[in-house]
């Protein structure tokens, strides 16, 4: 089994982290990115064994209008800084994977200006799509061109041209000769062309053994993007969904049919990419109405299949909240310094380290051991990894939950509390917003009980639930336009209410958004009963690329 498929992540956003300016000018480096190299042990302590950070290269602003691939962002230090982290990191036992923006480029970007300064002379005319010099944009350019999500910031690259897809090629090979990367998160890989991520895929195998590629991947079958042609994994935005949502309506039936849905459609051996919170979308700890479920909700992160992901803060209970006109409190910085008690007395980070503990001691379980679902209700949830048996409770109250179990002593990971099954069945005492992992005792004397307690003490400390994904990709795109598209003062009920949509028949790419969501909601009508969640998703996503890819998504 490959490393990746055992490994704990975390993911920084290091301009955001290292408390970098918003805007690049371009000048002197400035090292911050070395500021970071105390969080290695931090990483190390709270078990994680692998690092997703990005975007690292140089970039005008967020870090995804990508000026130059090969170059450390000036404002996080040198491409000499980076190889001496990643070796850093790799001696501190982490594997380190990138982010690789290779959908589009920013307009600093040295083919795109080739293309401003000599227009139908430049030889980079076709390496972005539908470059016309009989358009004009915003930045009056003279010609117009394609994007990504309809900002112009964005240069939608041609990835079907040979000469892109042999550069991008050359610039993974680049990323592991000089700083001996182990992978990259393909950035809005939903939307990337499958030829290309085939070469991308021949790429890697040579590159490395084992060498990572894992796609941010919205919607859709995600069996589409991971497999033995294309990437080894995607993100589970299914599941980070029903993550939140599952406890915030206590319906604990989203979360295990998100995971039957997945199991059946990704094969055993691809283990798709978890999180609860990331730079995109807002804090789980914001999210949730009783801030209590974080205990459960990682639990089920940590155990449930696939590979378990923590955005940096979320193991200090941090908030994060999506801003009219900035993302920046989804990516604050942070001073390790301040954090040096909170590994003894906040119990939320005492909860990430214990978790770490157990996936590390009890993997044959939990990364390759069969998952059986033992017993669901809304508000109750156990199943089996391997010998592990995991149950959660996200109601208010006590309750007791009777699972199917192997004869003899259990104890419990997180509690230490002891327990022997009877007549083959194990009843399972739990506390409101609790749970808990029980492994067989097997002579084992001191389990991974954390130092503080684990429950959550805040609860209910956010008004109203958040019944919606919030905004994705606010990083691509800027935040005010996108709230304009999806404001909070028009829900998905009423654009329910609208009259049907009349289906064109015309390729989805030149569809409307109002045509696409109609088309999708087409196509889940033929499978069976659509839901009002199931629905309600659909109207929420006000993204033409994702819906595109969404609708091509079905069989």
């Amino acid at each position: 089994m490959a490393w990746y498929d055992e490994a704990v992540f975390y993911h920084i956003y290091p301009l955001g982290l290292t408390g970098a300016p918003k805007t690049n000018d371009y000048g002197e480096p400035v090292h911050r990115l070395n500021t970071l190299l105390p969080w290695i042990g931090h990483l190390k302590k709270l078990g994680f064994t692998a690092l997703y950070i990005g975007p690292l290269f140089q970039s005008v602003g967020h870090g995804y209008e990508t000026t130059d691939y090969r170059l450390l962002d000036s404002r996080l230090g040198t491409n000499e800084d980076l190889k001496n982290f990643v070796a850093a990191c790799h001696e501190g036992g982490l594997r380190v994977i990138f982010d690789g923006v290779f959908n589009h480029t920013g307009r600093d970007f040295f083919a795109f200006k080739d293309i401003q300064e000599h227009r139908e002379a430049s030889a980079y005319r076709d390496w972005y799509c539908n470059v016309n010099f009989w358009g004009n944009n915003e930045y009056n350019d003279g010609f117009s061109y394609d994007n990504w999500g309809g900002y112009n910031l964005l240069v939608k690259l041609n990835q079907r041209n040979p000469a892109v897809r042999d550069y991008i090629c050359d610039v993974i090979r680049f990323w592991v000769n000089e700083f001996d990367v182990d992978g990259i998160r393909l950035d809005a890989a939903d939307v990337l062309d499958f030829e290309f991520m085939k070469a991308l895929r021949r790429t890697a195998d040579e590159v490395k053994p084992e060498f990572w590629l894992m796609g941010e991947v919205i919607h859709g079958d995600y069996s589409r993007w991971a497999n033995e042609n294309t990437l080894h994994s995607v993100t589970n935005y299914a599941l980070h969904k029903a993550f939140y949502s599952g406890h915030n309506d206590h319906n604990y039936f989203e979360i295990a049919h998100t995971v039957q849905r997945t199991n059946g459609l990704v094969p055993a051996h691809i283990k798709l990419y978890n999180f609860v919170d990331n730079h995109d979308v807002e804090r789980i700890i914001t999210k949730l109405v009783n801030k209590a479920h974080y205990l459960p909700v990682h639990i089920l992160l940590y155990t449930l299949p696939g590979i378990p992901s923590v955005y940096y803060g979320s193991e200090f209970g941090i908030e994060g909240r999506k801003e009219r006109l900035s993302d920046d409190s989804l990516r604050p910085y942070i001073d390790l310094n301040d954090h040096a008690d909170d590994y003894e007395q906040n119990p939320c980070t005492a909860l990430i380290a214990a978790l770490g503990k157990i996936h590390a001691r009890y993997k044959d379980d939990l990364v390759r051991g069969d998952y059986r679902q033992l017993h669901l209700t809304t508000e109750q949830y156990a199943f089996a990894r391997g010998n592990l048996i995991v149950a959660v409770n996200n109601s208010d109250g006590e309750t007791r939950i009777n699972v199917e179990a192997s004869a003899g002593c259990y104890i419990g990971l997180l509690t230490g509390k002891k327990l022997n099954s009877e007549g083959g069945r194990l009843e399972i005492a739990l506390q409101g917003s609790d749970g808990d992992i029980f492994a067989p005792c097997g002579g084992e004397e001191k389990p991974e009980v954390p130092e503080v307690p684990v429950q959550i003490p805040v609860r209910k400390a956010v008004e109203k639930p958040v019944r919606k994904e919030e905004e994705k990709r606010s990083d691509d795109q800027p935040v005010q336009k996108a709230e304009e598209k999806h404001s909070d003062e028009k829900p998905a009920q009423k654009a329910e209410e609208k009259c049907p949509v009349e289906i064109p028949d015309i390729p989805y790419d030149q569809m409307t958004v109002e045509q696409l969501q109609a088309v999708i909601l087409d196509k889940m009508a033929k499978n069976g009963p659509v839901t009002d969640r199931m629905r309600r998703e659909v109207m929420e996503n006000v993204w033409q690329d994702s819906l595109v890819n969404w609708a091509r998504s079905f069989r």
